[in-house]
């Protein structure tokens, strides 16, 4: 059978057809059946599924979004192909099921290119005196500490609303940048000529890498020779596959590289050590941002002594992810009063809502109008302690009084309705480096904050309306 019969064969019983560049077999999924086709090599066919009534070639994101029901990655065959590469990978079905989403979201380049010049604009401003000598007046004593470098990789996350993105927070230790590359090469987008990723996996890669590794040069002067992925029982955690990701990654680049738990590395006259030597960097993961627990002595002495480049490190959360910037960043005035540019503050002004810390003094004013805001502690992570405030019970505001929590308006996130009319939230994450962006990735996702949780839902490709010309 050609190429061409099996395309107007699937079309008739509107399935989703994924086929590999690299197979002779395209699987034709309808209902709990796979049936293999033979096609011509290196052919792909993809037709929308059941429940997807729009052309996909159309060059509006928003239809796409709400009537494209196709499946762009086959999730399963994703696994498999990363297990093949990577034997070392594990993912637990129980707790990674819905790590990956088979759909993607339709970005509108544009708006991919202001989230670019937004995570610019937040560089250039954390390097402004004026700024970092207001934001380091919370921060931890620590933070004081200016080991050379911005601090690696941002995450910023948005939400996509009829007026553009909305910068909703920053965060300095972000997870999933080399998940989602991965995912990037196993996109089979339903409208190539229109919609492609922005990036290819092999590219965000070593772009991750080479940021990493460039943020460590800055704070030691040399290239990292020995490298340890840190963070409390490694194993335990939801991104330990990425960590593997990153120690591959890495050692392709020349790094020796370990995962390790803090407990594992001591400090004394020979510098930070594990049982097997020395190691003169740490890709930092622990959410103990000013690593005040004691088990993080030995890294904190280290980075304080000058003897490890630690990334990213206690002043870069300070200077970017404490949610009290946001108030700062968001202030033309105040920007402009420290000598930031115009373009800059204008810029930062538009897409971050207004944000105010919750203190004793607007705790009630804020309560009267709590549904227009959502409410985030100032140091979280990963959504922990979060609320929207139409969702606030007197008894969670009042335990609120005891942490330091800020007031964002509320931007809602912008929906994806997929196979079954199934509507997803979303948000778009923009990693970055001081030399630009690396890749974009969205999250699909149902409740209040994003989760891993959602059937349908996880990390999702980011497809955009044209890709970049090298």
């Amino acid at each position: 059978m050609s190429a061409r019969a099996v395309e107007r064969f699937c079309v008739r019983i509107k399935a989703t057809a994924v086929c590999s560049a690299r197979s002779e077999q395209c699987h034709v999924h309808r209902s709990n059946r796979t049936i293999p086709v033979v096609v011509e090599p290196r052919t792909p066919i993809i037709v929308g599924q059941t429940g997807c009534e729009i052309d996909c070639a159309t060059l509006e994101s928003a239809p796409l979004n709400q009537r494209c029901a196709c499946e762009v990655v086959d999730i399963l065959r994703l696994h498999e192909s990363i297990r093949g590469a990577f034997p070392e990978f594990t993912t637990d079905p129980a707790v990674h099921a819905h790590l990956f989403s088979p759909y993607a979201l339709f970005v509108d380049r544009p708006a991919l290119e202001a989230m670019g010049r937004v995570a610019a604009a937040v560089f250039d401003v954390a390097g402004n005196p004026g700024y970092s000598q207001r934001v380091l007046q919370w921060a931890p004593d620590i933070a004081t500490h200016d080991p050379g470098s911005a601090g690696g990789v941002l995450g910023l996350d948005f939400h996509l609303t009829v007026d553009g993105p909305r910068l909703i927070e920053v965060n300095t230790n972000p997870g999933g940048l080399l998940l989602n590359a991965l995912l990037l090469d196993a996109v089979r987008s339903c409208a190539p000529p229109a919609w492609a990723t922005w990036t290819n996996a092999a590219q965000a890669r070593d772009a991750a890498v080479t940021a990493w590794m460039e943020d460590a040069r800055q704070q030691s002067g040399r290239t990292p020779s020995r490298l340890a992925i840190v963070d409390s029982t490694p194993r335990a955690q939801f991104l330990y596959p990425e960590f593997v990701l990153y120690a591959n990654a890495f050692r392709d680049h020349g790094v020796d590289c370990v995962i390790s738990a803090p407990e594992d590395l001591s400090f004394g006259s020979d510098g930070l050590e594990d049982a097997h030597g020395r190691i003169d960097t740490v890709y930092n993961r622990l959410t103990d941002f000013a690593l005040e627990d004691a088990s993080h002595a030995d890294i904190r002495e280290a980075y304080l002594a000058g003897d490890v480049a630690l990334m990213p490190h206690p002043r870069a959360h300070a200077l970017f992810a404490d949610k009290r910037n946001l108030a700062v960043l968001g202030d033309p005035a105040l920007l402009g009063g420290f000598g930031v540019d115009a373009g800059s503050t204008a810029l930062l002004g538009q897409v971050i809502p207004p944000t105010v810390e919750l203190v004793p003094a607007n705790r009630d004013a804020l309560w009267a109008v709590r549904n227009g805001y959502f409410f985030k502690p100032a140091a979280g992570f990963g959504s922990r302690g979060s609320y929207r405030g139409d969702k606030l019970t007197r008894r969670t505001w009042a335990s609120m009084a005891s942490a330091t929590y800020i007031a964002q308006a509320f931007a809602p996130p912008s929906m994806r309705i997929v196979h079954g009319g199934q509507s997803l939230k979303a948000d778009v994450r923009c990693f970055a480096s001081e030399a630009g962006v690396l890749l974009f990735a969205a999250r699909l996702y149902q409740g209040q904050t994003t989760n891993m949780r959602t059937p349908g839902g996880g990390f999702a490709a980011v497809l955009t309306s044209s890709r970049i010309e090298e």
